[in-house]
């Protein structure tokens, strides 16, 4: 007798095919066709679908042809619904894990499934796809090398402002989450607490409407301030810290002056704190100026 399985774009997926599992299953964040044929694979061959929302997972089954159980997992009834998932997986089905859009666990309730999951020894497949966090930086022209994912910052002026003082001095890009009617507030905000960085507002990527506006935070605060309020989800992407411009004439003057009457490190640190510059440079520089005496 043949396995079980489920109809994806006229082709029977047998669920014999997919190991038992908790499968954390990316889905798009804005055009429909950015989702993996593995994904599609997945979501026929499991016995369930775990949503954040069933009707958001319903449209994009659809799309593709797709039926399959669909189980609501969000913040509501998360502590509720856990517990039956878990027995599911431990009886050896397999379920799929999905957000309302892009990659499930960023800024979503299914860590604690994930990690119960674990605990009990069951299997957990992740299934790649589609990010709002990576799309935006991907356009955003800030550098990439070194990022911080932050999430939602408060809703209230002086919480958002002590989290954002608490990053300021990380020299990586910071990525948010933020909603559209609060984006103006944030980015004023973020301009008086960060002062001059270089950020980007990355709304409904891949979507009809997208729009990546790019500019320092004060003129993209300036632009929101006016604007009509914007609709849709937000990624607001900022820049590390500008690296301040040295002044090697000054730099010089100070350690000539200096020098003659301290050791280097004294006069280093001195003078970075003067000159509100960084010690490492100076102290580089006093080097050069020793080794270039006779």
């Amino acid at each position: 007798m043949a396995a079980p399985g489920k109809q994806i774009h006229g082709k029977t997926q047998l669920l014999g095919d997919l190991a038992a599992g908790l499968y954390v299953v990316a889905t798009p964040i804005g055009h429909s066709r950015d989702v993996s044929l593995r994904a599609l694979e997945v979501l026929a061959g499991v016995e369930q679908i775990a949503a954040e929302d069933t009707r958001v997972i319903s449209k994009l089954l659809t799309i593709h042809g797709i039926t399959n159980s669909l189980t609501p997992y969000n913040d509501h009834n998360a502590a509720e619904a856990r517990p039956r998932l878990l027995a599911k997986l431990k009886n050896g089905e397999r379920i799929a894990l999905v957000s309302d859009a892009g990659t499930p666990l960023v800024s979503d309730p299914g860590f604690k499934l994930v990690r119960e999951a674990i605990a009990a020894g069951i299997p957990v497949h992740a299934v790649p796809g589609a990010s709002a966090l990576l799309a935006g930086l991907t356009v955003s022209g800030l550098p990439s090398d070194r990022f911080l994912f932050a999430g939602f910052l408060s809703s209230k002026s002086g919480e958002r402002k002590s989290a954002l003082a608490e990053l300021k001095p990380l020299q990586a890009t910071l990525v948010f989450f933020e909603s559209a009617q609060r984006l103006a507030d944030s980015l004023g905000d973020m301009e008086k607490v960060l002062g001059l960085r270089t950020a980007c507002v990355a709304r409904e990527l891949t979507k009809m409407h997208e729009e990546v506006r790019r500019g320092t935070l004060a003129e993209l605060a300036a632009h929101y301030a006016k604007a009509d309020t914007p609709k849709g989800e937000v990624t607001l992407l900022v820049g590390p810290p500008h690296k301040p411009e040295l002044d090697y004439g000054k730099i010089d003057a100070a350690l000539d002056a200096a020098l003659p009457f301290m050791p280097l490190k004294a006069a280093a640190d001195m003078i970075a704190s003067l000159l509100d510059m960084p010690r490492k440079e100076i102290y580089a520089r006093g080097l050069e100026k020793k080794n270039d005496q006779p």
